[in-house]
């Protein structure tokens, strides 16, 4: 079983996530939308990856909004791993620095992947693996990170609890979003939990319930 634990980091509340199978002997684990900004944040993320003798072998974006790619850098030069996401999300974090400079945040640019991820792709590591969801709107080419055999989704800000992502931003469409979350979360079962890029995790069900953006679903 794969265990999901977040830091909430930077001053955007960004979580954070690192995810391993506590049973699985090679202790392979992932990293998803390093948003480490504050050196504190950044020891925090490596210390507990070192405490638990863990050996990261994949870094995974969302998206490249600024608040999810802060620690890439931190993260290929710590571990060597060069950022996943999908392709059409490269402009935005090739434009991440200028960005950061417009809002008086200093940041490192990001290593550029060398891989890009796709619906037909599968992320293993050690014995667990994840699909991917190809999950558009808040940004022109957010992906989720869904396990099947543990039923939970790692969503970036397509869903929250008792919300949904911005729309505003380059990139975001509306219309976009809700067919994103209609097609492809509320198809997966209402016992799935959702681990959202910022707050607390929440399930498919209670969102189809109360969330007030799903209301005719």
């Amino acid at each position: 079983m794969i265990n999901v634990h977040y830091f909430k980091f930077s001053p955007f509340a960004e979580n954070t996530y690192v995810l391993y199978d506590l049973q699985d002997k090679t202790k392979e684990c992932i990293i998803i939308d390093p948003g480490c900004y504050e050196m504190h944040e950044k020891e925090a993320l490596k210390d507990y990856i070192t405490k638990n003798g863990l050996k990261p072998v994949r870094l995974l974006n969302t998206h490249s909004h600024i608040d999810h790619v802060f620690g890439n850098k931190f993260v290929y030069d710590t571990y060597g791993l060069l950022p996943e996401m999908h392709k059409d999300e490269l402009p935005g974090l090739q434009a991440v620095p200028t960005y950061g400079a417009q809002m008086g945040l200093k940041v490192e640019p990001s290593p550029l992947p060398e891989k890009y991820l796709t619906e037909e792709d599968t992320i293993k590591f050690g014995n667990s693996e994840l699909s991917i969801l190809f999950t558009p709107g808040h940004s022109i080419a957010s992906i989720s990170f869904y396990c099947e055999k543990d039923q939970f989704v790692i969503g970036g800000d397509v869903l929250f609890q008792g919300g949904i992502g911005r729309t505003d931003l380059p990139g975001g469409s509306y219309p976009v979003l809700i067919q994103s979350i209609a097609e492809k979360f509320l198809t997966l079962g209402d016992t799935v939990i959702v681990y959202s890029g910022h707050g607390p995790e929440t399930t498919i069900g209670l969102e189809r319930k109360t969330n007030p953006f799903l209301i005719n679903f």
